[in-house]
C-alpha cells in the first residue's frame, strides 16, 4: 500500500470517528433536555424541615446527629417531615438506641460533593455530633464531575467531621439507572457512572475513616422494581416509602458506629 493511501484512509478513519463522537454528544445532550423537561421541577428547589429533637419523651440525652449532602439527604420529595431521609434516620436511630435524637439537617437541594465543605462551615464551631450522615454524588453525576474530584471532596468532609469527633456514615451514589424516566442509552450511561462514583466514594471515604453503606446494593433492585412507589412524583427523589427504605439501610449503620464510640 502506498503512504499516501494509507495515509488518507487513517484521515477517514479519524475524521469518521470524530463525527461519530460528536453525534453521540449531540444526542446526549439532547437526551439529558428531554429527561429534564421529564422530570422538572414540580417539587421545587426546598426541602421540608426536620431539624427537632426526635422521640424526645425516652430516656437519656438526645443523640446528636447531623445529614449533610444533597436533595436526597435533605429530604426532597417528601410531605411530612416525618418522612425525609432525617425524620426516618432520627426515629430509627431513636427506636433502636432508645435515645432521644437530636437533628441537624445541613443537607441542601442541588448540591454536589464540592458544597459539603460549605455545608460544614455552616455548622456553629461548637456543634459536636455524635454522627453524622453523608448522602451525595447525584449532582456530580448528572453535572460529570471528575470522579476522583468528587471522591476527594467526600473523603475531605469525612476528615473534619471526625476531627470533631464524629462517627461517619456514607451512602454512596444510589444507582442512576433506576431514573425510568431518563432514556436509553443516557440512562445506562448514568448507571454506569453512578456505579464507578459509588465504588470511589467508598474507598475514600472508608480510608477517611467512615462506615460505608452501599445504597444501590441495599435499595437499588427494589428502587428499580417498584418505581411508582419509590419515587415521588417527580419520578427522580424518592418518595416517603423510597426515603423510608434508605432510611432502613443506614440506621442500623449508624447505631452500629454509636456503640463503637
Amino acid at each position: 500500500m502506498r503512504v499516501g493511501t494509507f495515509l488518507a484512509g487513517a484521515a477517514m478513519l479519524l475524521l469518521g470517528a470524530a463525527l461519530a463522537l460528536a453525534a453521540g454528544g449531540w444526542w446526549l445532550r439532547h437526551q439529558a433536555a428531554l429527561a429534564r423537561r421529564r422530570i422538572g421541577k414540580p417539587l421545587g428547589e426546598k426541602a421540608l424541615d426536620a431539624d427537632r429533637v426526635w422521640r424526645r419523651r425516652l430516656a437519656g440525652a438526645p443523640i446528636d446527629l447531623v445529614v449533610l449532602g444533597d436533595s436526597i439527604a435533605a429530604g426532597l420529595g417528601a410531605e411530612h417531615r416525618k418522612e425525609t431521609l432525617g425524620g426516618r434516620i432520627a426515629k430509627g436511630v431513636a427506636r433502636r438506641s432508645g435515645r432521644p435524637v437530636r437533628l441537624r439537617v445541613a443537607a441542601v437541594v442541588g448540591s454536589e460533593s464540592s458544597a459539603l465543605a460549605g455545608q460544614l462551615d455552616a455548622l456553629p464551631d461548637q456543634y459536636r455530633p455524635e454522627v453524622a450522615v453523608i448522602v451525595v454524588g447525584g449532582n456530580d453525576v448528572t453535572h460529570r464531575v471528575p470522579i476522583a474530584q468528587s471522591a476527594a471532596y467526600l473523603a475531605e468532609a469525612v476528615r473534619r467531621l471526625r476531627e470533631r469527633g464524629a462517627e461517619v456514615v456514607v451512602g454512596t451514589c444510589p444507582d442512576l439507572g433506576a431514573l425510568h424516566r431518563v432514556p436509553q442509552p443516557l440512562r445506562e450511561l448514568g448507571s454506569r457512572m453512578s456505579r464507578r462514583l459509588a465504588a470511589a466514594q467508598a474507598r475514600a471515604a472508608s480510608e477517611a475513616g467512615a462506615h460505608v453503606v452501599s445504597l444501590r446494593d441495599a435499595v437499588g433492585e427494589v428502587f428499580l422494581a417498584e418505581p411508582d412507589e419509590m419515587f415521588s412524583v417527580d419520578s427522580f427523589h424518592p418518595s416517603a416509602a423510597g426515603y423510608r427504605r434508605t432510611a432502613e439501610a443506614l440506621v442500623p449503620s449508624i447505631t452500629d458506629a454509636l456503640t463503637r464510640r
